[in-house]
């Protein structure tokens, strides 16, 4: 999307045309030499000459007679409609690429800029469903990164911010800026892809911010090896927490 400082420069070079052509028009149709078709007295009726001469609507009431107004009406108009249809030009073909990369899932570059602070959910297993479903309630600041495009519409659709990425790719996963997120989760389903996920991820934030979910022992083993710190398998957790209640 066009960044402030370049919708600001658009808006004062139209704002600039139009002051020139205000006081253009006031100055050459006060005076009594003959510039216009009729005298213009006062700055409401030079700002109407403007805008209609930029606007290309020219309803007739007011016309340049002499040579230098001929030429000021020439200035203005092409000043106008360039200042015009640049800006235009600019801002609509932002729009349609933001839209763009929203229909392709990715993540745009003013998003980019405004991650900090940030949880992100990479993988939409079940306990990172789970967890989406409570931080969206709580109102958090989380991004769900998945690479099933047909997952992140329907998120989308329900309300998630949710974008298209291969988890194990550190290009791709470095646009979600995970060096500035609070908590970076990773729950995938395929166990070869979370141990692939799990090293882009701490490779890219730092080892205190990561918690990886293991969805077998053998999983959580190969992570130990790696030497992730932070390690959740919900299921051994569940068999303790069963047999812990199981009368001996």
């Amino acid at each position: 999307m066009a960044s402030q400082i370049t919708i600001t420069a658009y808006a004062i070079a139209i704002v600039a045309v139009l002051a020139f052509g205000t006081v253009g028009t006031y100055v050459l149709g006060h005076n009594s030499s003959g510039n216009f078709s009729v005298r213009i007295d006062n700055w409401i009726e030079a700002l109407y000459f403007t805008v209609t001469t930029i606007s290309t609507v020219g309803y007739g009431d007011i016309v340049p007679v002499s040579s230098i107004a001929r030429i000021f009406d020439m200035v203005l108009i092409l000043s106008g409609l360039g200042a015009f249809f640049a800006a235009v030009t600019t801002l609509s073909g932002d729009f349609v690429n933001s839209r763009l990369v929203k229909l392709s899932g990715k993540i745009s570059g003013l998003e980019r800029k405004m991650l900090t602070g940030h949880i992100v959910l990479i993988g939409f297993d079940t306990t990172n469903a789970l967890l989406a479903s409570k931080l969206k309630k709580q109102k958090r600041k989380f991004i769900v990164v998945t690479e099933d495009k047909a997952l992140a519409d329907k998120l989308k659709d329900e309300g998630f911010n949710a974008y298209i990425a291969d988890i194990t790719s550190e290009t791709d996963m470095k646009a979600f800026r995970l060096d500035r997120a609070k908590r970076v989760i990773v729950d995938v389903r395929d166990v070869s892809r979370t141990i692939y996920a799990a090293i882009v991820a701490k490779s890219l934030s730092s080892s205190n911010d990561l918690i990886i979910v293991a969805a077998t022992e053998d999983v959580e083993r190969h992570l130990r090896e790696l030497n992730m710190r932070h390690i959740v398998n919900p299921s051994a957790m569940a068999a303790n927490m069963i047999d812990s209640n199981i009368p001996k």
